[in-house]
């Protein structure tokens, strides 16, 4: 089980404007301190924690923040309306573009995705699969 996903942040304020044009809307809450943004799913006492939880952070060595050829996080939506308005609040919000929301044809009948960059260049996923959504016209 994946616990905590991590990616760095050479612009705190502007990382935190990117995640949370969408991070709070799939449910995450945020919580700041001098190490950086932590996004967490909330869970009530007695109930099991939910993971993974989602850190945004400056580098522990201090050298630039990158990027990881061929790393990509990804959320879960909860429908394909709501991939395609978490995508254009994380452009709004300073992402770029990595492909527009949609299917894709080496992915299952109703695998709906969009894809994007943060300021920082990390790569995110926003997916639903949905099976009271339409599925992909083959």
């Amino acid at each position: 089980m994946i616990a905590y996903v991590t990616v760095g942040a050479d612009d705190l304020a502007l990382a935190k404007r990117f995640y949370t044009a969408f991070l709070p809307q799939l449910g995450y809450d945020l919580s700041e301190s001098l190490e950086g943004l932590s996004f967490a799913l909330p869970f009530d006492p007695g109930q099991d924690l939910r993971l993974p939880d989602f850190y945004v952070k400056p580098t522990f060595d201090g050298r630039p923040a990158s990027a990881g050829n061929g790393a990509m996080v990804a959320f879960e939506a909860r429908d394909q309306v709501q991939v395609r308005a978490l995508h254009g609040a994380a452009l709004a919000a300073g992402g770029s573009d990595e492909g527009k929301p949609g299917f894709r044809a080496a992915y299952g009948p109703r695998f709906y995705v969009a894809y994007l960059r943060d300021p920082q260049g990390n790569k995110i996923a926003l997916f639903s699969s949905n099976p009271e959504d339409p599925q992909r016209p083959d």
